[in-house]
């Protein structure tokens, strides 16, 4: 009798942290964004146009993202370059391909390297680490303005199933395309938010 009272008890002091938590949560982490804001933190892609600490209130200017609109990504040769294209077509110009392009993006597959992690005692491997590097640079008229290099890592298991490795191998192509170009989008935003900013950015992402 005295051991169910306990552990009724303990149950009941669980469901009461755990209440505790949830409201804590409800409380205080949807203000997180605007206590990101007023400690410096500012988005990449738009700049405001008051003085309000709020980035929530007011105008914005979206030179950037006018100026990413501008680009076009030049054709990836590859199955897995047309992956990366079709990410950054919809990281960079979601609107569409401009008529009268401003940039050019060339964006290449430098090497992708195939490794074996786990092995099995006939020395077999269970898994295997793919490495892509990709290579890109953009192009305003004649003039190189941003160039750079990007690497991402996928791996996947090598299952009895044939078909099942090759929709794993698949996955992990589509995945590492999606870290590629989100890494290359991120680095042309940091170089157009300094070019109208006049901020500090490498000249080499």
């Amino acid at each position: 009798m005295w051991l169910k009272k306990t552990k009724r008890a303990r149950g009941l002091a669980r469901e009461k942290e755990r209440i505790s938590v949830l409201r804590f949560f409800k409380r205080y982490v949807l203000f997180l964004p605007f206590i990101l804001c007023s400690c410096g933190f500012q988005p990449l892609y738009v700049e405001k146009k008051h003085d309000n600490m709020w980035y929530y209130g007011g105008d914005f200017d979206t030179s950037i993202s006018d100026e990413m609109a501008k680009i076009s990504i030049e054709p990836i040769s590859q199955r897995f370059g047309q992956m990366m294209r079709n990410e950054l077509l919809d990281l960079l110009t979601p609107k569409g391909t401009p008529k009268t392009p401003e940039y050019r993006l060339f964006v290449n597959l430098a090497s992708k390297t195939v490794s074996d992690q786990a092995l099995r005692s006939d020395i077999t491997a269970t898994r295997k680490m793919v490495r892509y590097k990709v290579s890109y640079y953009m192009m305003a008229g004649n003039e190189q303005v941003l160039k750079g290099d990007s690497i991402a890592y996928a791996s996947y298991d090598i299952l009895a199933n044939p078909y099942s490795t090759t929709m794993a191998q698949k996955k992990g192509d589509e995945n590492a395309a999606k870290i590629i170009a989100n890494d290359i989008a991120l680095r042309i935003g940091a170089y157009f938010h300094k070019k109208i900013t006049g901020g500090d950015a490498p000249d080499d992402l």
